[in-house]
C-alpha cells in the first residue's frame, strides 16, 4: 500500500516535516481556502503541490473536492456547480493529482458527540452516543419531529443528558457537532436549520438520483483527465437529522457501481465509517468492490451494543484488520500482474487517539488528526502489512 497522511494545509497544527518523519510518502490534502463550488485553478493546485513536494512527499489524493449542497438537493445553481467541478477535475488531472475523494452526505459530514472520550489507558478518542445526539436534535437544534425518530427510553435519556449541561457546555457541545469541517467553518444552528429546510421534501430515491446525475456528468471528464472519483461512506452509515444517507452498506455499493459503470466511478473504502454499523461485513464488502477501490482509510470502531461506538486503536475493535489488509494485498497483486500503474493503493491511518504529549495541547481544529495517535496507527498498519507479506506472500516484492 502507499503510506499516506492527511494534511490540512499551511495552518495545520501537524506540519509536513512531522508527517515525513512519521514514514508517509503521500499526502492526502485539499484546498480548504477555496469556497465550496468554486473552481480549483491550475495555479492554486500547483502552489499546494509544490509545498508538499518541497517537504519531500507527493500530493497523491485529494480529500476532498467538495460537492456543493445545490448538487445534492438538485436545485439552485446545481448545473453551474457541476460545470465548475468538471473544470477542477481537468485541472487536477493536468497537475498529476489523480485520486479525488468526495462525499454525498446531506448537511453534515461525519458526526460525533464527544471529541475527547476518555479511554481506560488515559488516551482520548472520538465517540458517538445516540442519546447525546438525540439531545442535540430534540433540545438544541429543535428539529421538527426529531423525537419520533427515537424510542421513548432514548428520548428520556437524551433529556437527562441535556439537563445535565450548563449553558456553556451546551454551546461547546453544539460547536463540537456542527463546526468541525475544514473549509466550512463558522457554522451556526440557524445555518443547519436553513440547510435542513432544503431537504424537507427530498426522498432517498431523489438523493440517489442526484448522485447518479452528478457522477454521470463528471465521471467522463475524470476518465479523460486520468482521474478516479472515490466516494467516502456516510459516517455513521445510517440516517441522521431525519435525512437519508445513501452510501453505507453493501446494497449501496452495488447500486453505486451499477448506476454509473465508468471506471472513474470508484470508492474510498473507509473501514471505520462502514464499521459504524455492526450489520456490515467489512472484509466481504471490500472483496465485492476491490477492483473499484481507489483510496483506503484504515481504522476501526468499538461498540457497546446500544448503538454507541468509539474509535478503537487501528488493530482493535470490530474490524478484522489482518484479514482486510490481506485482501488489500491480494488486490494489489492482481493489479500489478495486470500491469496497472495504480497497483499500489494509497491508504492512510484514519483518525487516531489523542495521546502522550498531545493530551496537553488544545483540542485540534481537526478532531481525530493529532500527530502521535496517527503516527502510532501508521506504524501499526505498516507493520501489519509487512508481516502479512513476509508470512503469506514471500515471493511478492511490494
Amino acid at each position: 500500500m502507499q503510506e499516506s497522511f492527511r494534511w490540512y494545509g499551511p495552518n495545520d497544527q501537524v506540519p509536513l516535516s512531522f508527517i515525513r518523519q512519521a514514514g508517509a510518502e503521500g499526502i492526502v490534502s485539499s484546498l480548504h481556502h477555496i469556497p465550496y463550488g468554486e473552481v480549483w485553478t491550475v495555479e492554486e493546485i500547483e502552489k499546494h503541490k509544490k509545498l508538499i513536494a518541497d517537504a519531500g512527499m507527493v500530493w497523491n489524493v485529494v480529500e476532498s473536492l467538495p460537492v456543493h449542497e445545490d448538487i445534492k438537493v438538485g436545485g439552485g445553481k446545481c448545473e453551474e456547480y457541476i460545470e465548475n467541478y468538471k473544470i477542477s477535475l481537468r485541472n487536477l488531472g493536468k497537475c498529476g493529482v489523480k485520486v479525488i475523494t468526495y462525499n454525498f452526505m446531506p448537511v453534515l459530514d461525519w458526526v460525533r458527540t464527544d471529541l475527547r472520550y476518555k479511554l481506560p489507558d488515559g488516551s482520548e478518542a472520538l465517540y458517538f452516543n445516540q442519546a447525546q445526539f438525540a439531545a442535540f436534535e430534540i433540545f438544541i437544534l429543535k428539529r421538527k419531529g426529531a423525537e419520533t425518530d427515537y424510542p421513548a427510553e432514548k428520548v428520556k435519556e437524551a433529556e437527562e443528558f441535556f439537563k445535565s449541561l450548563s449553558p456553556e457546555q451546551v454551546q461547546e457541545f453544539t460547536v463540537s457537532i456542527i463546526d468541525n469541517f475544514p473549509g466550512f467553518k463558522g457554522v451556526t444552528l440557524e445555518d443547519v436549520r436553513s440547510m435542513l429546510q432544503r431537504y424537507e421534501t427530498l426522498s432517498r430515491e431523489k438523493l440517489e438520483q442526484n448522485l447518479t446525475h452528478f457522477l454521470s456528468e463528471v465521471c467522463p471528464v475524470a476518465e479523460e483527465a486520468g482521474c478516479i472519483m472515490t466516494i467516502h461512506p456516510d459516517d455513521p452509515p445510517y440516517p441522521i437529522l431525519g435525512l437519508p444517507r445513501i452510501f453505507g452498506n453493501q446494497d449501496d455499493i452495488n447500486r453505486l457501481l451499477t448506476s454509473v459503470p465508468s471506471k472513474a466511478n470508484g470508492i474510498c473504502f473507509c473501514a471505520g465509517s462502514f464499521s459504524g454499523s455492526l450489520k456490515n461485513d467489512i472484509v466481504s464488502m471490500f472483496k465485492s468492490c476491490a477492483d473499484r477501490v481507489g483510496f483506503i482509510h484504515l481504522r476501526s470502531t468499538q461498540h457497546d451494543g446500544k448503538g454507541n461506538f468509539f474509535e478503537a486503536n487501528h488493530l482493535e475493535g470490530c474490524v478484522n484488520m489482518p484479514e482486510l489488509v490481506t485482501e488489500i494485498i491480494k488486490e494489489q497483486i492482481r493489479r500489478k500482474e495486470a500491469g496497472r500503474e495504480d497497483w499500489r493503493i494509497p491508504f492512510r491511518p484514519d483518525h487516531g487517539h489523542t495521546m502522550l504529549d498531545d493530551l496537553a495541547k488544545p483540542l485540534s481544529a481537526n478532531p481525530g488528526y493529532s500527530a502521535i495517535g496517527r503516527l502510532k496507527g501508521l506504524a501499526e498498519l505498516r507493520g501489519l502489512e509487512r508481516g502479512i507479506l513476509y508470512s503469506k506472500f514471500p515471493e511478492v516484492k511490494i
